[in-house]
């Protein structure tokens, strides 16, 4: 297969990430590095040429990059309030286009993407690595299937602690700084809500209808680490932040389903995403590995927590069938190809669409609906938890859009069991 030439614009800790991992995919090959920094871009081009000794273009200006017509395909990580200038421009430089998450700035940065896309055809991915993870994957073939019943409720988190890195802003030329500083909104929905909106078909027969979002006092948590010796910058001593330390964001949809999500980066935890899916016939839990369903014959156990837990340690061993194939078939090397595996296989996902000229896995009304709950959330905050309704950008075509997995899920069939799926009751 011809391999697809690619330029990737933005070499921070998470351009260099993914340059990595596009290194080990067959189906690429990186010909151009854009960063406004020269020395990301030179040590970009030495970690290439150390793979394959080619030495790919380098460009200061993202302009230049897109008007060379060797580059096929593009891919953005850049800062969080950059992302949709230089995605609509690659898609009218009809560049196969995948963008690195994050929140938009306002909802005309949604409606732009989705006015370039159906104005151009160029596609476009939003790069939500999450919707790739095996328990996010092994949740969603369960509901499928049925096995969970009637999906009601999700719940997911972005739970990471981040202070050095935000108040490192100056010091490593990180962009979150500044969006704590000015902002107070759920800043990075798409971790948490991208699983759960495939697995809800969100655009695609659902749709979600408005959100309230609350905040605790701003920037608490970060002043008390600016005082302190661990703060990466002097400077910062004693500065003020917008952001509020917990955002809590309560979503409803089309299909009667309600969907919470917390932002939470600035007071001591360890990582979570708490991705939780629960159902008529059992729930999904991922920060215990867990599974519970009520047609299970350990039934008995169902609230006996200590032996349910010992048993469901290894969720994806008792249900090994409803896994996907990727995930089944995945290699140790590449486990370690970004965040477990996840990263190299969104990559290959993209890439794949492109060969095959498939619709994109994550498209630009997904990327549109995930990335408008920033600029809701932060209206919602500033009205106190005012709903606020969430645009429609299918503007109706999720009535008739068919459900479309991020990859094609095992179909279990169940024998003699009445199930509900998301859809309502049928009898396999």
């Amino acid at each position: 297969m011809k391999k697809i030439k690619t330029g990737i614009i933005g070499l921070g800790q998470r351009g260099m990430g993914l340059l990595r991992t596009m290194l080990v995919c067959d189906e690429c090959e990186i010909v151009a590095l854009c960063d406004v920094y020269r020395d990301r871009m030179e040590k970009g081009a030495e970690t290439v040429a150390q793979h394959c000794s080619r030495h790919p273009v380098l460009y200061q200006d993202y302009k230049d990059l897109l008007r060379d017509e060797n580059v096929d395909a593009v891919v953005i990580a850049t800062s969080w309030e950059t992302h949709t200038r230089i995605a609509v421009a690659s898609m009218r430089a009809r560049k196969y286009t995948a963008a690195e998450v994050g929140g938009a700035c306002d909802l005309e940065d949604c409606w732009q993407l989705v006015r370039t896309y159906e104005e151009t055809g160029t596609p476009i991915m939003l790069l939500e690595n999450c919707c790739f993870d095996r328990f996010e994957l092994l949740a969603t073939s369960l509901a499928r299937s049925g096995r969970l019943g009637k999906v009601l409720y999700c719940h997911g988190t972005y739970s990471h602690e981040l202070r050095g890195e935000i108040l490192g802003g100056h010091v490593n030329r990180h962009y979150r700084l500044e969006n704590y500083m000015y902002r107070n909104c759920e800043n990075y929905p798409t971790h948490e809500l991208g699983p759960i909106a495939k697995l809800l078909n969100i655009n695609r027969g659902n749709k979600m209808l408005s959100l309230t979002s609350v905040a605790t006092k701003g920037g608490v948590g970060l002043s008390e680490f600016s005082a302190s010796e661990r703060n990466p910058d002097p400077s910062l001593r004693g500065s003020d932040f917008s952001q509020g330390d917990i955002v809590v964001t309560t979503i409803t949809c089309a299909g009667g389903e309600v969907i919470t999500l917390r932002l939470d980066t600035t007071l001591p935890r360890p990582y979570s995403r708490e991705f939780t899916v629960r159902g008529t016939k059992g729930f999904c839990h991922q920060d215990a590995n867990m599974v519970m369903l009520e047609s299970d014959k350990n039934m008995h156990e169902f609230f006996d927590m200590s032996k349910t837990i010992r048993k469901y340690l290894d969720c994806a061993e008792e249900y090994k069938e409803y896994l996907p194939d990727i995930w089944r078939n995945i290699t140790e090397e590449e486990k370690k190809l970004g965040h477990g595996g996840m990263d190299y296989l969104e990559m290959k996902a993209f890439f794949k669409a492109i060969a095959n000229g498939e619709e994109m896995p994550i498209d630009v009304y997904d990327m549109a609906a995930w990335m408008s709950i920033t600029p809701l959330s932060e209206q919602s905050i500033a009205h106190g938890g005012m709903p606020q309704a969430i645009p429609d950008f299918t503007r109706g075509e999720w009535i008739l859009r068919k459900p479309k997995d991020v990859i094609d899920l095992p179909k279990v069939e169940l024998k003699n069991e009445c199930v509900q799926n998301t859809f309502g009751y049928s009898r396999k």
